[in-house]
């Protein structure tokens, strides 16, 4: 499961602009994770016991790179710790330290290079909360995850195993060691989906199963299916590597399964897996396309709206989506569009800070903080006894003030100070 590291940001009552633009840099990398991580379920050698193997990707541009005589290294440290499922007691904990050199600094700043690493723990089936801490060894920053993790119990007479997701990356260390796709992003149409799965069986005798793969998507939808029929299951460990042969997925949420069914069509075992397929061209923070159109209409005019949105189809409205924010590059010889990553950073704020019964972007106060920015102070006022809840947001660069107040006591607050004149547009 692709993991995103979000930062909840809470503002006090009467909040300095020093305060709320320190909050608000926080969500600089939103939509980016600071590394992804899985927990996938195999066949352990240790009898009543399953192995967990806690894969880790770290991205090449969340550590910090410095001089060294290789060219250029970044080190950081990575634990894992395993509690119960009420989260008070430790039962095991490891520690690695990971090494990485560059001889070229470009090759440190790509964003398409990372590492991965790999733990493995024998732990009883069952329910556990596992801990994992990131940090840098050079800044000392420092990232956490806490997730609940299923561990199966293996003991039926064919089990299979947690399916993992492979990348299209090659390994240049191995001709037969395959790379784990643990962000579980697949980036292109024109790649086509690995999974590698393991399946054991108690028989002394060799048996024939079909294996059934099927993709669901978002609204549990049957989209895609392929079947190897009478698949030669040996006894013991089978090691199996499956290629989909097509890829007739846009972007979104989905989830492979693979079953193990006898002649009869019975299933004998079952696992899936989920990944999110994403368009190579877009930043991972746009996660749907017509949604981040919607959300454009701050920044564009009435006919771009119209252009973006009369796109035929998804990779149209990818293609317009892109140039609209080309055009608006501050710096278009960097990887970097500041007013793109400014834009949806002030969009995800909203939306985490002012949503009620729609989202936060669409409200007025999300209109207000993503066309100007942080207000340099904010009045609150949720308790008066004379009047409705009240904010007054102060903006001493335009000389501005403009009041939002709640009517219906339950957060939706209405701007009661027009936009008006130069005031609204997007201010960068």
């Amino acid at each position: 499961m692709k993991y995103i590291l979000i930062t909840i940001l809470v503002l006090s009552t009467i909040t300095l602009y020093a305060q709320i633009e320190e909050q608000f840099k926080v969500k600089k990398n939103i939509g980016e994770a600071v590394y992804f991580q899985d927990f996938v379920n195999f066949f352990s050698d240790k009898p009543g016991y399953t192995r967990v193997d806690v894969f880790v990707q770290v991205p090449y541009k969340k550590v910090v790179f410095v001089k060294s005589p290789e060219g250029f290294t970044a080190k950081y440290s990575f634990t894992a710790s395993v509690f119960d499922s009420a989260k008070t007691t430790l039962l095991i904990e490891k520690t690695w330290n990971e090494t990485i050199n560059v001889i070229d600094y470009n090759i440190a700043t790509a964003k398409e290079n990372y590492n991965i690493s790999k733990r493995s723990f024998d732990l009883k089936p069952g329910n556990y909360s596992i801990k994992t801490t990131l940090e840098d060894l050079d800044s000392r920053k420092k990232a956490t995850s806490e997730v609940l993790v299923n561990v199966k119990n293996f003991n039926s007479d064919i089990s299979l195993s947690d399916i993992l997701l492979i990348s299209n990356k090659e390994d240049n260390q191995s001709d037969n060691k395959i790379v784990p796709n643990i962000s579980k992003i697949v980036l292109s149409i024109k790649e086509k989906i690995k999974i590698y799965f393991e399946v054991k069986s108690k028989d002394t005798n060799d048996v024939k199963m079909n294996l059934v793969y099927r993709v669901f998507n978002s609204e549990n939808n049957v989209i895609h299916e392929e079947e190897d029929k009478e698949y030669d299951i040996k006894s013991g460990l089978n090691q199996i590597l499956h290629t989909f042969l097509e890829f007739p997925f846009e972007m979104g949420a989905y989830e492979i399964t693979v079953s193990l069914n006898d002649e009869q069509g019975k299933v004998i075992a079952f696992s899936k897996k989920a990944f999110y397929s994403h368009s190579r061209n877009l930043p991972f923070v746009i996660t749907d396309i017509d949604k981040a159109i919607a959300e454009m209409r701050y920044i564009a005019s009435p006919s771009e709206m119209d252009y973006l949105e009369e796109g035929k189809n998804n990779s149209e409205k990818t293609k317009r989506f892109m140039e609209f924010w080309k055009k608006r590059d501050p710096s278009p010889n960097n990887e970097e569009n500041e007013i793109f990553d400014e834009y949806f950073k002030r969009v995800a704020y909203t939306n985490e800070n002012f949503s009620t019964y729609i989202e936060g972007w669409k409200t007025d106060r999300g209109m207000v903080f993503i066309l100007l920015g942080p207000p340099n102070n904010i009045d609150r006022h949720p308790f008066e006894i004379d009047s409705k809840p009240y904010e007054v947001w102060e903006y001493y660069n335009l000389n501005r003030s403009f009041i939002f107040v709640d009517d219906t006591g339950f957060g939706d607050y209405k701007l009661i100070t027009p936009l008006t004149g130069d005031v609204y547009r997007f201010r960068y």
